[in-house]
């Protein structure tokens, strides 16, 4: 596939929203009705597709292009959690998914037909969405996929107080296992999804019927129910007057018909901890807003933090934690420097920091802050963290000091601190943009010949460190609910003297390299083939369980004029993700 293309505004990343507890509540006594499944077998969960409430009213904004619904449409869970391990051995192998039946302390274990999971993002093909017209005339039919673990809420007080489930399904395309889940007596929303897929819906009035799809009532024994909600679009002006009129629009969240507005969504969760992003109000302006291109606060690819840390007691290991993840040490960093001889016990965990092959690799003419008239070549990039153990970095800054001296910490089973050692330095980067602490020689990229050995171009080697992304959470001490998922938790002030940086189980931190002197400068380069490098701990500083998967490759083939270059980016075995 050949790209070539000017990245501007904003670029989503897959994210899921908390809880929307007082819509999902709202559906809990009319949860039985028509069409209601019968009893399940213990430990077999029993599903049904509701609606919270009978109308919703959706907004579309002058001068954008649809509408972005939540319908408030809900899949409940009873009986037994409903539960799904997603798996493949390598980026040769297709996709696995199985469903995890608990029934007790007997587990059992159904495997869901193949190449109905296709990624990492969700159920395809789950929903069917019909929507008419005041006339009765159908004027949009479409299908939605559905991530378990999107918008859940409770259903009755009786059930758990929180869910040990991931928060967010991994749109990453190299991610290797995810676990979706929804707890006993509770709901996901499954119309919260698409938020790159506006519907393009005229002011006006209209009927929405939805549907399960066949194939998942069938697999799951879902009733055939199929909830019909009155949707009302409203035109908001520049003014922000709502009423009738012409013109296109965005609406970036659906309020139910009670006013309560706790629809959320699995893309942008109705543009939460948005705020403190530059330019928001000019989406469609000149910076490109990856996960880790404005290396701002920006939205997490996970969740929202939990911020009770300290008393998210479901999660870690023992009886009735089923996923085997451990609570990560402290988040807050210490307040002076570790003392005594920097040591580690031998068989103490470590973490193993792995690169993935780059993606999202395109021409562009630069982001502000670049050269005009030069071709660059932007690409998306990750290393995650396989574990046993997180990776977690203190960095202590001596009085008036630009930089910060560095220490990784170690911990036994218990989460009790057995060691430390120099690990390099963290740097203050004072570019609009950026403005935090990077901790220095984390990864480096670099552009290589055909023959891989001849660097051409070398790029960015500071990052403050974040859970952007699940890479694997089915590896050993997995944490499902990391808490630094984005930049706004770790990455300190001008003024910090000191900082803790974490990048737990089973996550990996994807940078896009997007701002200025990130991408590579291919201004002159001849066509033909490279490779882009990714290096996990490039000067070793670091201690890990296994350095031999630190390095990743991804061939790209170079072509076109000067300002007209094109990329061709060949597949990585199944994952065609250029």
């Amino acid at each position: 596939m050949t790209r070539s293309l000017h990245r501007k505004g904003l670029k989503r990343a897959a994210f899921a929203a908390g809880a929307a507890f007082t819509v999902v509540a709202a559906v809990a006594g009319s949860a039985p009705g028509a069409g209601a499944a019968p009893a399940s077998p213990p430990g077999t969960p029993q599903l049904k597709l509701v609606a919270a409430s009978k109308a919703v009213t959706a907004d579309r904004y002058e001068g954008n292009s649809g509408v972005y619904l939540d319908l408030g449409t809900y899949v409940t869970v009873d009986n037994a959690p409903l539960e799904l391990k997603v798996t493949r051995k390598s980026y040769k192998d297709p996709i696995v998914a199985q469903q995890i039946l608990r029934n007790g302390s007997k587990v059992t274990t159904k495997t869901l037909p193949a190449g109905l999971v296709k990624d990492f993002g969700g159920l395809p093909d789950f929903l069917e969405v019909s929507i008419k017209n005041a006339a009765g005339v159908e004027v949009q039919k479409s299908k939605s996929n559905f991530c378990l673990n999107n918008a859940s809420g409770r259903l009755r007080p009786d059930a758990p107080a929180t869910s040990h489930y991931p928060e967010s399904c991994s749109t990453n395309p190299f991610t290797l296992g995810s676990v979706w889940g929804v707890e006993k007596g509770w709901a996901a929303n499954t119309s919260a999804f698409d938020y790159d897929r506006p519907v393009d819906l005229a002011a006006g009035e209209y009927t929405v019927k939805v549907a399960v799809a066949k194939k998942y009532r069938d697999l799951f024994g879902i009733p055939d129910d199929r909830p019909t909600i009155a949707l009302t679009v409203r035109e908001i002006s520049d003014g922000g007057e709502g009423g009738a009129g012409g013109g296109g629009g965005v609406g970036l969240t659906a309020h139910s018909a009670t006013g309560s507005g706790h629809g959320a969504s699995h893309d942008m969760a109705g543009m939460e901890g948005m705020e403190g992003m530059q330019g928001m109000a000019g989406m469609g302006g000149g910076h490109h807003y990856g996960p880790r291109g404005a290396d701002a606060p920006t939205p997490s690819a996970l969740s929202h933090a939990l911020e009770d840390r300290g008393l998210a007691h479901h999660l870690g290991d023992g009886a009735g934690h089923t996923d085997g993840s451990r609570v990560a040490p402290a988040l807050k960093s210490a307040t002076k420097r570790p003392t005594g001889r920097a040591g580690v016990p031998a068989n103490v965990p470590k973490p193993d920091l792995r690169s993935l092959p780059a993606w999202d690799i395109a021409v562009t003419d630069g982001e502000d802050g670049d050269v005009a008239g030069k071709d660059y070549l932007a690409f998306s990039a990750n290393v995650w963290n396989a574990g046993p153990a997180p990776l977690v970095v203190d960095g202590f800054r001596k009085p008036g000091a630009d930089l910060m001296d560095s220490y990784q910490y170690f911990y036994d089973a218990k989460g009790k601190q057995v060691g430390y050692a120099p690990a390099g330095t963290m740097e203050w980067d004072p570019r609009i943009g950026h403005e935090h602490w990077h901790f220095t020689d984390f990864a480096s990229y670099r552009l290589l010949a055909a023959d891989q050995k001849e660097i051409v171009k070398s790029g960015k080697e500071a990052f403050c460190l974040a859970n952007t992304d699940a890479i694997d959470y089915t590896v050993k001490n997995a944490n499902w609910h990391p808490y630094n998922t984005d930049l706004s938790t770790a990455c300190g002030q001008q003024n910090s003297i000191s900082v803790r940086e974490v990048l737990d189980v089973g996550s990996g931190d994807t940078y896009t390299q997007y701002r200025p002197g990130q991408s590579f400068d291919i201004t002159g380069l001849p066509n033909g083939t490279y490779y882009i490098q990714v290096i996990a701990n490039p000067a070793n500083r670091l201690q890990e369980t296994d350095t031999k998967n630190n390095v990743s490759l991804r061939k790209v083939v170079l072509g076109g004029t000067e300002g007209a270059r094109t990329v061709s980016v060949p597949p990585v075995d199944l994952i065609n993700a250029p």
